[in-house]
């Protein structure tokens, strides 16, 4: 299985409880996600390509697209596009209502 087949299966969950948070009416904060999610991606930008450079993380060759950000391959962002999006979604849903 290639990395962005696993990437696919973890995006889809996340866009299965993002619409359920949208349908019932209980949307996250889009706009804060999506700073977050500049910052969440230039650190991983950052860190990444560090602990790859060091030799402290590796991926098989045949299993990534060949597209990088550094050192560091497309496919690694994907966990942090996930987390950015899942935990605000599964917050609002989760969330007790307010009453006025």
């Amino acid at each position: 299985m290639t990395y962005w087949a696993l990437n696919a299966i973890f995006l889809g969950v996340v866009m299965v409880v993002a619409l359920a948070a949208v349908l019932a009416r209980r949307t996250p904060r889009w706009t804060v996600i999506a700073v977050t999610a500049v910052v969440l991606l230039v650190m991983t930008a950052a860190f990444d390509n560090v602990m790859i450079a060091v030799r402290l993380v590796g991926y098989n060759h045949a299993l990534i697209s060949g597209v990088f950000v550094g050192v560091a391959p497309l496919e690694d962002f994907a966990y942090a596009i996930a987390a950015v999006v899942l935990l605000p979604s599964l917050w609002a849903l989760l969330a007790r209502r307010r009453h006025a």
